[in-house]
């Protein structure tokens, strides 16, 4: 039987909601005297009664179908209704499992259950612990049927009746989602997720990948960028990094309009983060780097990435990157001399442009020395120069001061790659 599932990356989640199984009370040949008035049942209801169930336990369906057919033509009482409605039930929930075991591939027709689920559901004499359920199963049947206003419609509705089943607010995720509520439904998942990390559960890596893809598919930029965020600080593995990087950042039409300078920055993240994969991710962060005059930060890339098997010995582009690196490094001798003129000059820019070069090299505290001395002079980008200062204090271990840093860079898109090595100061190490 087709069933609902649960969230997950594009797709849907895991698991779902099966057939629910009724256990139709059993009838007497003889009558109870001491029966309740509303749970008696008249001759004209209770000798088709015992003939549907002595049917159905001898799977004779067309036999089970006249007697509850005799039943509805007699039934006068909201108990000889109810009794109705759930063997007719039962019926068609058994028929619909011995069509499934018959021909496991054929499509299965589940509308048969929507008239006794109603009537179950309607009917005051259902008991009251059953209805929850019933609406449930309602629900889950509508939702298959991709009639999603009226899947939440029952969903709400079990959920009134107290039913509590874990899957319920899950279902009503889905349904919100797939009727074209991405923000009611996001909203909700949120709320799940904040519920779960109170009781002390981590909630699942499908929900966060199913938000990112639901919110990225409904062109939801922010709502994207949000829940890369969230998702990256609960499982922050090196593969998550790399593709919350890309996603944000490098590819043609990611989240943040880049240039390539500002790209740089992100790569920056994904060496930090442990994220560039292969060859291509270093061949292009080192080329981005070398052509914009930090020769030092592009040889260290390469021999990185030959260092751990990235690339392989023989690349031509490779050995011309490092060698052009290598030559432009001798090329411009020690920093020092530009420390000295940095100091004497009338603004920033030299200061800042040194402060580049020592972060390439991994000289935190240079770095962080010349890029104060840039913003005290003037005539810099102070965005530019103070993500450039917080990365060098994020990488130095001064996560407090690299967050004072990221939090002065106010415009767009600079703004938002330093929201991403915010992001990465307070997620737990890779």
């Amino acid at each position: 039987m087709k069933t609902i599932s649960k969230l997950a990356l594009i797709a849907a989640f895991a698991t779902g909601t099966s057939g629910l199984a009724l256990s139709a009370p059993a009838f007497a040949k003889d009558k109870k005297t001491d029966a309740a008035p509303a749970m008696k049942l008249s001759p004209e209801v209770q000798k088709p009664g015992i003939a549907a169930q002595t049917a159905l336990t001898a799977k004779d369906y067309a036999g089970a179908q006249t007697a509850i057919d005799q039943i509805d033509a007699a039934a006068k009482t909201d108990y000889e209704k109810y009794i109705g409605a759930a063997l007719r039930y039962q019926l068609e929930n058994e028929k619909l499992v011995a069509a499934q075991t018959a021909n496991p591939n054929a499509p299965m027709n589940e509308t048969t259950l929507a008239k006794p689920l109603d009537a179950l559901i309607a009917n005051p004499a259902t008991p009251a612990a059953d209805r929850g359920r019933y609406a449930y199963r309602r629900g889950a049947l509508a939702f298959n049927g991709k009639q999603y206003p009226i899947a939440l419609q029952y969903f709400a509705k079990a959920k009134e009746l107290g039913y509590n089943d874990p899957n319920l607010p899950l279902q009503i995720i889905k349904a919100k989602m797939d009727s074209g509520d991405v923000a009611g439904a996001t909203a909700d998942l949120d709320a799940s997720i904040a519920q779960m990390t109170a009781s002390g559960q981590k909630a699942p890596e499908e929900y966060y990948r199913y938000a990112v893809a639901k919110s990225y598919a409904a062109k939801r930029n922010a709502d994207t960028m949000a829940w890369l965020k969230k998702w990256i600080t609960a499982y922050p593995t090196a593969k998550n990094w790399r593709d919350v990087l890309i996603l944000s950042g490098i590819q043609a039409n990611a989240l943040i309009p880049l240039d390539e300078a500002q790209k740089v920055d992100v790569f920056r993240l994904m060496r930090a983060t442990n994220a560039l994969a292969d060859q291509t991710d270093y061949l292009q962060y080192a080329d981005s780097v070398n052509r914009r005059g930090l020769p030092s930060e592009a040889q260290a890339v390469i021999k990185e990435g030959l260092a751990q098997g990235k690339i392989p010995a023989s690349n031509t582009m490779a050995k011309g990157l490092l060698a052009d690196a290598n030559k432009n490094i001798a090329n411009d001798g020690p920093l020092s001399g530009l420390e000295k003129r940095a100091a004497a000059a009338p603004n920033g820019k030299l200061a800042a442009g040194t402060a580049d070069a020592y972060l390439g090299q991994n000289n935190y505290a240079k770095s962080i020395e010349l890029y104060r001395l840039a913003l005290t002079k003037g005539g810099v980008d102070a965005d530019d120069v103070n993500l450039h200062m917080g990365i060098a204090l994020a990488r130095s271990g001064d996560k407090a001061g690299a967050a004072t840093a990221f939090s002065a860079v106010k415009a767009s898109p600079k703004a938002d790659v330093a929201g991403l090595w915010t992001t990465w100061l307070g997620a737990p190490a890779v």
